[in-house]
């Protein structure tokens, strides 16, 4: 039985080329925080989770920091119980790159998110949105949970 093009897509990214993605990574990290792509890079992983190549539909590429949740010591004027340094992650980085680019683009609902990479410093992230005053999306059905309720 021969397998689909989604199927060979995923395979591929299972043994990504790792002097490839580190030159994208390089690209990336000197972009924005958020910026906006054309096409998702995954594309077996966005439609998977509910991108359609259709009006409405925007990705959005979120680079996030690594590590370095501890607070600075307050050096005076504070009880030792208040010295806390280190500081906990309540949320996952997915999560936090699904908040800010919901933040940023407040016209557009997150409708999922999938990690594209991580380096030394930064993870990557592609977030797909979609626009729910676009009539394609307005007449959707399986995008019906996106439209305001009357």
């Amino acid at each position: 039985m021969t397998k689909g093009m989604y199927h060979q897509i995923r395979q591929a990214w299972k043994k990504p080329d790792k002097k490839v993605l580190r030159e994208r990574m390089v690209e990336w990290r000197k972009s924005e925080s958020l910026s906006r792509v054309d096409k998702p890079l995954r594309l077996d992983k966005a439609r998977s989770i509910g991108y359609r190549a259709k009006k409405g539909f925007v990705i959005i590429r979120v680079k996030l920091k690594r590590g370095g949740h501890k607070r600075s010591r307050p050096n005076k004027g504070r009880r030792s119980k208040r010295l806390h340094t280190r500081k906990t992650l309540k949320l996952n980085y997915q999560k936090i790159a699904e908040l800010r680019a919901a933040k940023k683009y407040k016209n557009l609902k997150v409708l999922n998110s999938y990690k594209i990479g991580k380096d030394g410093m930064h993870y990557f992230f592609e977030v797909i949105m979609v626009d729910p005053n676009v009539p394609e999306i307005k007449t959707d059905r399986k995008l019906r949970h996106f439209q305001p309720k009357k």
